[in-house]
């Protein structure tokens, strides 16, 4: 019989919300196995529609990852050397990986100190170290940190005076809304990833782009699939293999269902935990008009090494995201930043701790971590 005193606590639990999903889960895949259809087909094509009507778009472009959802619009939009594309410091790589992966640079700008979102003042710096250094700037690609939407309110026009286009990453921000706006209805296009950890994850990778053009919709289509024109071996152009398998697919469409209701309880262990928390470490703020899906649920604390030690000792994980800003990384560190310290960026990475969060904790399991947090601060006195 569990016991949540004394029960292993997981970062995420994807064993409990299997056990939600029952049946639906063997009935997905068993339609796949039956119609036979194992790459793109009729799934993917069922996936790709239920997406675009949850969050309001006119089109869905379902690929293998979520990296390869930011590439394939910067090579969609044609993006390569001598350009440069704006991007926050603290992020996970693949938002600057994707830039260098087709010749481009990336340039990076420092966060915001309440919401970790990409600061626009930096951005502006940013662009001017660009057109300072020779290269073209071209786009931005804001990140929806820790599930929070970026601030795209004030990012958009920032963007357009300056002749940028706006691609979201949105690999943690999936659900999100923003001024009553869902998150994949900002900028020329959206990448999601579909990563088992996400928000809404599938039982492997996957990932998809969301855009309301048209063009744009047809070329990534055609670039998903080795450049396909008209029928199976036409091939108008030099494109990639990232499709997204059907199995993933209709797995993503059970889970899609119960989206609405996790995203909930996620809000309201977030809410619980700030309770709880607010007075010993800094906790997550959101942004007026914001709702999150809480990818991540991330304080701020001085001593994080022997916060995180304390916990451990009780049985209770955490994680760093992220413990160097990317900037400082050594595959990223000869590229143009806005000014030669990122100083948000860099205290955000010395500081930043997650906790188990996920759709399916009980104020029981919440209590044990945090009383464990609590007792961290009065052991530290």
């Amino acid at each position: 019989m569990s016991d949540p005193e004394t029960d292993p606590i997981p970062f995420i639990d994807l064993v409990t919300q299997r056990r939600r999903l029952g049946r639906a889960i063997e009935e997905a895949v068993s339609r796949v196995t039956q119609h036979g259809r194992l790459i793109l087909g009729p799934e993917c094509e069922a996936f790709e529609a239920e997406l675009a009507a949850f969050c309001g778009a006119r089109h869905v472009v379902s690929v293998a990852n979520g990296t390869d959802a930011l590439i394939l619009v910067l090579r969609a939009r044609g993006v390569g050397p001598g350009d440069a594309v704006i991007v926050p410091a603290f992020t996970f790589a693949s938002t600057a990986e994707v830039v260098a992966s087709v010749g481009a640079t990336p340039v990076f700008a420092d966060i915001r100190e309440d919401t970790f979102s990409l600061d626009v003042d930096s951005m502006a710096e940013a662009i001017a170290v660009a057109r300072k250094e020779g290269l073209r700037p071209v786009a931005v690609i804001p990140v929806d940190m820790f599930g929070q939407p970026a601030d795209y309110l004030a990012i958009e026009p920032v963007a357009e005076a300056e002749g940028l286009w706006l691609l979201a990453d949105a690999a943690q921000g999936f659900g999100g809304t923003l001024a009553g706006q869902h998150i994949g209805t900002f900028g020329c296009a959206t990448g999601v990833s579909f990563y088992p950890s996400k928000p809404l994850g599938a039982y492997g990778d996957g990932g998809a782009i969301i855009t309301d053009d048209d063009e744009l919709d047809r070329v990534l289509r055609s670039l998903r699939n080795h450049g396909e024109g008209a029928f199976a071996y036409d091939h108008v152009r030099i494109g990639v293999n990232s499709r997204l398998d059907a199995i993933q697919a209709a797995v993503l469409r059970a889970k899609l269902k119960i989206f609405p209701d996790e995203i909930a309880a996620r809000n309201r262990a977030a809410t619980y935990y700030s309770e709880g928390l607010r007075d010993i470490a800094r906790t997550p703020v959101l942004a007026p008009g914001a709702t999150s899906v809480w990818a991540q649920y991330t304080i701020r604390i001085a001593d994080r090494d022997g916060f995180r030690a304390h916990l451990a000792e009780a049985g209770i994980p955490t994680a760093v995201h992220y413990p160097r800003p990317l900037h400082h990384q050594p595959a990223y560190r000869a590229f143009p930043t806005a000014r030669p310290s990122l100083p948000v960026a860099e205290q955000a990475a010395r500081e930043v701790v997650s906790l188990p969060m996920h759709g399916y904790l009980t104020p029981a399991i919440q209590d044990r971590i945090i009383e464990r947090a609590r007792s961290f601060v009065s052991v530290s006195v």
